[in-house]
């Protein structure tokens, strides 16, 4: 590991009785870029907190670099009101800002024609202020926030913080943060309220646009992925590093739950062997054998180790007909703007549906359409015979702040009927990761990833055999998303889900419908990954279909060849047409290919590389189009 830029050692935290960290120990090198995971509840959010500063440990001590610039993304960002999006963003700035202020005051100095022996002082002073603009970014940084904002999906950045939306503010903060460009940046829960694309765009710029170290709070397995070259696990208080993004983990841990396993195995043996030998042999009582007795009292003192507790979701289904809902030319507004423009949409049982777009572009609004708490502008919405739908919408709306999490599940019921079976609610609660201890928490103390399971916990209790979900993902620890994943899979659940998890897409859904803008909605066959290759396909045959339109037109005109060209120019511009036609023959080969369904299924291996093949013949066309088009300029010079 690089030389650390922080250190940590015996953090201690405590909420009440319950410990969160426990002598942790971290150290976070030079710009390295690090995962932080952990069930919700586990105390991540706090634990990122102590590290920046925010909130103090009950115990243990914090080295920072010397000097080292230290900033924090929180779930829930207080912004200075009366302010703009640019304002706040720019203020990111404030060293660079400085260093640029005395750079000009300098120069302004200097033009005023100082003597010999101040304007060498002045000279030494902007030599050091020009040093200090380029150590901090460059000249152009305030470029670079307004780039930033509009990266992030903020297309009005002299809007008041005020007039913006939670996620907005939260998007306007991530801006500040990464063009502060600190030299440890804590991010906790960043892809919550950005749509794919902007996700896959900050999971770029993290890879390859930033240069601090890194401390990534996140369920997003995808973006751990892609990210981070370690992974650290905060369970029972303590922290486990693993060498590795989200894949390598979840190997590491495997095997290092295996091993305690084994350890465990060969304790019980030991401890059989040598209970048996002290029950029969009356001399294990005499000095000779106190080593061996004494061995035998260390086996039994060392705790066995704990298993993970994870969510048991499980869906109780009710009969219903083949086709669930049926959609015919539907289009919905919103203030006076069309968000969906004739949709037709079947969804037959079994089906799960991911629904994708950016921010705003009208996903919630079609999905209260589809369930009757809107109407339509155009078209027909049907739901099948026998439907029973389970909502769980984004805001988590009909839980109750100030009542318990036994009051919000069941009211004042302690026994409750699930799946045909009288239960107490204790055990209910259970499954969803809330001991007998927690249950009378009142909603409001509770984490976002609790209130999560809470929500589950109230919807999942009634019968349902459709599932509508609305960003479901968010606040959620990987292993309930796990839960989630395996319980809409085993139960060969229908489901239409709005959700920017890429991951849990790929493994859930058997079919994508994108919002494309200007109120066109596509249905894509496949998972999230299928979906990519198909609709990069697509863009690269439209783009294809515009490019081919300037040869067709170049053929009508009869070349003539002028004095601007050299003999070898001539030649290459003569069968400039053919090679064009050649290399759109073959880009036009590759995207019926990638057209082709059946291609998904019978060669699933070859789609990355054909999709790469498919860009580079695109990309082929343009450079002998530019080619074709310098050589057409010289030649009528």
């Amino acid at each position: 590991m690089a030389a650390p830029i922080l250190t940590a050692r015996g953090l201690q935290k405590a909420f009440g009785e319950r410990p969160l960290l426990a002598d942790a120990e971290l150290a976070l090198g030079e710009k390295e870029r690090v995962g932080l995971v952990g069930n919700n509840g586990a105390g991540k959010s706090t634990l990122a907190k102590i590290l920046a500063g925010l909130e103090p440990a009950d115990g243990g001590e914090i080295a920072l670099r010397r000097d080292a610039r230290v900033e924090y993304l929180s779930q829930r960002p207080i912004l200075a009101e009366g302010r703009t999006a640019e304002e706040i963003v720019l203020g990111g700035l404030g060293p660079w800002r400085e260093a640029k202020a005395r750079h000009d005051r300098v120069s302004a100095a200097m033009a005023e024609g100082p003597s010999e022996e101040k304007l060498h002082a002045l000279l030494e002073e902007q030599t050091a202020a020009a040093a200090d603009v380029e150590r901090l970014g460059g000249w152009d940084r305030e470029r670079e926030a307004g780039a930033m904002l509009d990266h992030l999906g903020l297309t009005e950045p002299h809007a008041k913080v005020e007039r913006l939306s939670g996620g907005e503010r939260r998007r306007v903060d991530l801006a500040r943060l990464l063009v502060a460009s600190p030299d440890l940046a804590i991010l906790d829960e960043p892809t919550n309220h950005l749509d794919v694309e902007t996700i896959e765009w900050l999971e770029k710029y993290l890879v390859s646009g930033y240069h601090g170290a890194l401390l990534l709070v996140t369920h997003d397995r995808y973006l751990l992925e892609a990210v981070c070259d370690r992974t650290l696990e905060l369970d029972a208080g303590r922290l486990t590093s693993y060498v590795g993004g989200w894949s390598a983990y979840l190997e590491g841990k495997a095997e290092r739950l295996a091993q305690e396993m084994r350890e465990e195995k060969n304790r019980q043996n030991f401890l059989r062997t040598e209970l048996e030998w002290l029950r029969r042999s009356p001399s294990a009582r005499r000095t000779k054998a106190k080593a061996r007795v004494e061995r035998a009292e260390e086996a039994l003192a060392k705790k066995a180790p704990t298993m993970e507790k994870v969510a048991a979701l499980d869906l109780d289904t009710t009969r219903q007909g083949k086709t669930v809902l049926d959609v015919d030319g539907v289009c919905v507004d919103i203030a006076g703007r069309r968000l969906v423009n004739g949709l037709d949409l079947r969804l037959v049982k079994g089906e799960r549906i991911g629904i994708l777009g950016k921010s705003g572009a009208g996903k919630t609004s079609l999905l209260r359409v589809l369930l009757g708490e809107a109407e339509p502008a155009e078209g027909e919405v049907v739901l099948g015979k026998n439907v029973q739908v389970a909502y769980f919408d984004q805001a988590r709306t009909g839980l109750d702040e100030d009542a318990t999490i036994q009051e919000n599940v069941a009211g004042k019921r302690t026994k409750i009927d699930v799946q045909g079976k009288t239960m107490d609610i204790r055990s209910y609660l259970a499954r969803f990761l809330f001991d007998p201890g927690s249950i009378r928490k009142k909603l409001s103390m509770l984490s976002g990833g609790e209130r999560a399971r809470v929500a589950l916990a109230k919807l999942l209790m009634k019968p349902a055999n459709l599932l509508v979900f609305d960003e479901p993902t968010n606040d959620l620890d990987v292993a309930t998303l796990g839960a989630l994943e395996e319980m809409l899979l085993e139960t060969d659940a229908t489901a239409l889900v709005v959700s920017h998890d890429r991951y849990f897409l790929d493994r859930v859904a058997t079919s994508i419908l994108a919002f494309e803008g200007d109120g066109r909605v596509v249905r894509y066959v496949g998972s999230y990954e299928t979906y990519r290759a198909l609709s990069e396909a697509a863009k690269a045959h439209e783009a294809q279909a515009k490019a081919v339109e300037a040869p067709k037109k170049a053929k009508k005109r009869a070349p003539k060849p002028k004095s601007g060209l050299s003999y070898k120019e001539k030649q290459e511009l003569e069968g400039m047409m053919a090679a064009i036609e050649a290399a759109e023959t073959k880009a036009g080969e590759l995207d019926a290919l990638l057209a082709d369904p059946s291609f998904y299924q019978d060669r699933a291996d070859d789609v990355v590389e054909t999709t790469a093949n498919a860009a580079a013949a695109h990309a082929e066309v343009e450079r002998l189009m530019a080619r074709w088009e310098e050589l057409e300029a010289k030649r009528d010079s």
